[in-house]
C-alpha cells in the first residue's frame, strides 16, 4: 500500500498538487518524511500538513480485521473457496482442485519447461464460458518477454475445445477477452497495477498473469550492477 498513489486517495485537489509539483507522488513518499519537512517543502501550514498526512495513512494503510471477520467473508464469498481447473488432472490433484481463487500463484521450472503454455491454457479457461467450465471473465496478460502468441492462444482453444471454439465467433470473443499488456521494467508494472487496482473489478477480470516476474527482476538487477560499476 506504499506505493498507492496520493492522487487517488480523494485528497483536497490544491494540496494534491502541490504534493505532486514536489514530486511527491506517492503514500511512501509523504509517510517517510517528518511533518516538519513537509511543511517546509510543501511550504504549507503545520494544520494543512497534518491533515494530509492524517488522510494519506487512512488511505494508505488497511483496514484492522479480525481473525473472526476474515472467516466470515471467506463463508459469505463462496467463489473464494474455488478454483480454477487446469484440465492437468495430476496437477489440479496436487493443488487440491486447481488453482485457488483469490491467491498469489507462482509457476516455476526451467525454460522451455512450457510456463508460458500453462499460462496461455489458463487464459483460455478463465475466458471460456461457465456452461463449458471456464470462469466467463476477462484476462489480463501483463506479458515482460514478448512471448505472448495470440495465434498460438486460438490454436490450444481449437485443440483442447474444439465443441466451443468451433466457430469465427467464439474465436473472436475470446481473443477480446484477453488483454495483453507489454512491459519491461518493474516501474511500469507497478505504474499498471496501480492503475488497474480500482477498474479490476468492474472490467470483470478474471484473472491476472505476469510471465514473467523473473525477466523484470533480472533487468533491473542488471541495470542496478550496470550503476554500481559505472559508478566505481
Amino acid at each position: 500500500m506504499a506505493g498507492k498513489l496520493i492522487s487517488t486517495m480523494g485528497l483536497d485537489q490544491q494540496i494534491c498538487h502541490i504534493f505532486s509539483a514536489r514530486n511527491i507522488l506517492t503514500a511512501k513518499d509523504a509517510l517517510c518524511r517528518t511533518e516538519l519537512e513537509l511543511m517546509e517543502l510543501l511550504d504549507v501550514s503545520l494544520d494543512a500538513v497534518s491533515a494530509a498526512v492524517v488522510h494519506i495513512s487512512q488511505h494508505a494503510s488497511p483496514p484492522c480485521r479480525t481473525a473472526f471477520s476474515l472467516m466470515r467473508e471467506r463463508i459469505v464469498n463462496g467463489q473464494l473457496h474455488g478454483h480454477l481447473q487446469t484440465r492437468l488432472i495430476g496437477l489440479d490433484e496436487a493443488l487440491c482442485g486447481g488453482i485457488p481463487f483469490g491467491a498469489v500463484t507462482e509457476v516455476v521450472g526451467p525454460a522451455g519447461i512450457g510456463k508460458t503454455q500453462l499460462c496461455i491454457m489458463l487464459s483460455v479457461l478463465a475466458a471460456m464460458p461457465e456452461s463449458y467450465g471456464g470462469l466467463d471473465g476477462n484476462v489480463v496478460y501483463i506479458d515482460t518477454e514478448h512471448k505472448f502468441n495470440s495465434g498460438r492462444m486460438i490454436e490450444i482453444a481449437k485443440s483442447s475445445f474444439p465443441d466451443v471454439f468451433c466457430n469465427e465467433r467464439m474465436v473472436k470473443e475470446l481473443a477480446a477477452r484477453v488483454l495483453v499488456l507489454q512491459l519491461t521494467s518493474l516501474a511500469e508494472l507497478t505504474e499498471s497495477l496501480q492503475q488497474m487496482e480500482a477498474s479490476i473489478s468492474q472490467l470483470r477480470v478474471k484473472l491476472l498473469i505476469i510471465d514473467s516476474m523473473a525477466a523484470l527482476v533480472s533487468r533491473y538487477a542488471c541495470s542496478f550492477h550496470f550503476l554500481f560499476s559505472s559508478r566505481y
